[in-house]
C-alpha cells in the first residue's frame, strides 16, 4: 500500500461545527481513501504534501444538476447530441473546479450523463466529479420538462412503469419526476399540479425495488403534497412548502433541495433579457421561499445541497454561493455545509464512503486560503485546490 500524507492545515471535516488546527491525514493512493488522521506531527508516508497552513474541507455535493444545459441559452436551445455532450463535459469540469466532487443528475437531454459516466468509468472523462445519473426526466405530455430530447412523457401508471424500467435498463441510476409546473415553462405555473400521485408512486415503487432514489420537481401546491403522498425521496425546489407538508417530510424522512440560487439569479440578472413573465414568477416566489423554508428548517426538515445548475444565469461554478443563501434560512455556516457533507450523501445512499473527511471514506476535498467556518464567502474561491481520492484535479 502506497501512502500519501497531507499536513500543515486547519481541517473542517464536515461532521461538527469545529475546526481542527495543525491537522494531517493519510491517504491510501491505491484506493483513494483516508487511512489515518490526527493533529501535530504527521504520520510517515511514501509521499508528504505540505498544504502551507491553508484550510481543508470536504468537496461539495450538488444533488440537482442539469449538465446538458447551457445557462447562457436564456430561452432554451435545440442542440445536437454531439454538441450537448461537449457542453456537458465542460460543465462537469466547471463543477469540479468549483469544489463539487459529487453530483446527481436531475434530468438531462439525450441521457447524456448516463453515456458520459460510461466513459468516466474507463478513464476517458478526466477532471470530472463523481456522478449519480438520472438521464431524462419524467413528465406528463405538455408538462414541465416535456421535450423531444429531455423528457419521457408518461400519461398513465403503466406508461410510467414501462418508462422507468426502460430508463434503468439503459443505465439511469435515479429518477426525476415533475410534480408541478415551473418557472421556465410559459404555459404553466408553480402551483399547477402535473404528474398524479398514482403515476409518481409507480416511479417510487420501481426505483425502490432497485434501491434507487426519486427526486420530485415540486415548487407549489398541491404538487408538493402529491409528491409526498407518492413517497418520493426528495422534494426539489419546494418553494411553497407549508407547515403540514414540512411535518410530513420530517415523519417520512423526505429531503428538501431548495436550489435557492436558481430562484435568486433570475430577478437579479434577468430583467431585459428574460421574458417578463419568467422574471415575475421567480421574483414573486423568492420572498415567500425564505419564509416557508425557514419554517421547514426550524421544524426539522433535512436540507440537501443542489443548485439546479444549467438554468438561466445559473452557471456550473455557482455551487459555493448556495451556502450563503442557506444561512438566510437560519442555518449556521456549519449547518449550511452539512447540507452537503451529511444530508446529501445520505439522500444518495453513499454516506458510508463519501461526504465527510473521516477514516475509511474517500479523500475528496478542497483546499482554501481562508476559514470556511468563519464566512461562507471564503468557499467562493476561484483558484482553490480540488482533490478526488487524494489526487489533485485542479
Amino acid at each position: 500500500m502506497s501512502k500519501k500524507t497531507f499536513f500543515n492545515f486547519t481541517l473542517f471535516d464536515g461532521t461538527t461545527d469545529q475546526d481542527e488546527a495543525d491537522a494531517w491525514f493519510t491517504v491510501d493512493t491505491e484506493t483513494g481513501k483516508l487511512v489515518d488522521r490526527g493533529q501535530g506531527t504527521p504520520a510517515e508516508a511514501d509521499e508528504q504534501v505540505d498544504l502551507g497552513g491553508q484550510y481543508v474541507m470536504p468537496g461539495f455535493f450538488n444533488v440537482h444538476t442539469h449538465v446538458s444545459a447551457n445557462p447562457l441559452a436564456l430561452n432554451g436551445s435545440h442542440n445536437s447530441e454531439s454538441e450537448v455532450s461537449v457542453f456537458a463535459w465542460t460543465n462537469l469540469q466547471a463543477l469540479l473546479k468549483s469544489g463539487v466532487t459529487y453530483v446527481r443528475g436531475c434530468g438531462n437531454d439525450y441521457d447524456v450523463d448516463v453515456k458520459l459516466k460510461r466513459l468516466q468509468k474507463t478513464g476517458q472523462l478526466p477532471h470530472t466529479p463523481r456522478m449519480l445519473t438520472s438521464g431524462k426526466a419524467f413528465s406528463m405530455t405538455g408538462g414541465h420538462g416535456d421535450s423531444a430530447t429531455g423528457g419521457h412523457a408518461v400519461d398513465s401508471p403503466d406508461e410510467m412503469r414501462k418508462a422507468v424500467r426502460t430508463a434503468f435498463k439503459n443505465g439511469a441510476e435515479s429518477v426525476k419526476v415533475m410534480a408541478t409546473g415551473g418557472v421556465m415553462t410559459p404555459n404553466d405555473f408553480m402551483e399547477d399540479a402535473q404528474l398524479s400521485v398514482a403515476k409518481m408512486h409507480v416511479a417510487v415503487e420501481e426505483a425502490h425495488h432497485k434501491r434507487r432514489v426519486v427526486a420530485a420537481h415540486a415548487e407549489g401546491n398541491p404538487g408538493i403534497q402529491n409528491a409526498l403522498d407518492a413517497g418520493v425521496d426528495s422534494i426539489e425546489h419546494g418553494f411553497y412548502v407549508n407547515e403540514s407538508e414540512a411535518k410530513q417530510m420530517v415523519k417520512q424522512g423526505t429531503y428538501l433541495t431548495p436550489t435557492l440560487i436558481a430562484e435568486w439569479v433570475i430577478p437579479e440578472f434577468g430583467n431585459g433579457d428574460l421574458p417578463d413573465w419568467e422574471v415575475k414568477k421567480a421574483a414573486d416566489a423568492l420572498d415567500d421561499t425564505y419564509v416557508n423554508m425557514k419554517r421547514a428548517f426550524k421544524l426539522g426538515v433535512k436540507f440537501t445541497c443542489g443548485t439546479d445548475a444549467g438554468t438561466p444565469y445559473n452557471g456550473f461554478d455557482k455551487t459555493p454561493e448556495e451556502f450563503g443563501l442557506l444561512t438566510k434560512l437560519g442555518m449556521t455556516n456549519a449547518e449550511a455545509y452539512q447540507c452537503s457533507t451529511l444530508n446529501s450523501p445520505k439522500l444518495l445512499g453513499v454516506a458510508d464512503e463519501y461526504g465527510t473527511l473521516e477514516v475509511g471514506k474517500f479523500a475528496d476535498f478542497q483546499v482554501l486560503k481562508k476559514d470556511p467556518l468563519a464566512d461562507t464567502a471564503n468557499v467562493v474561491q476561484a483558484d482553490k485546490q480540488v482533490y478526488l481520492g487524494g489526487h489533485r484535479e485542479f
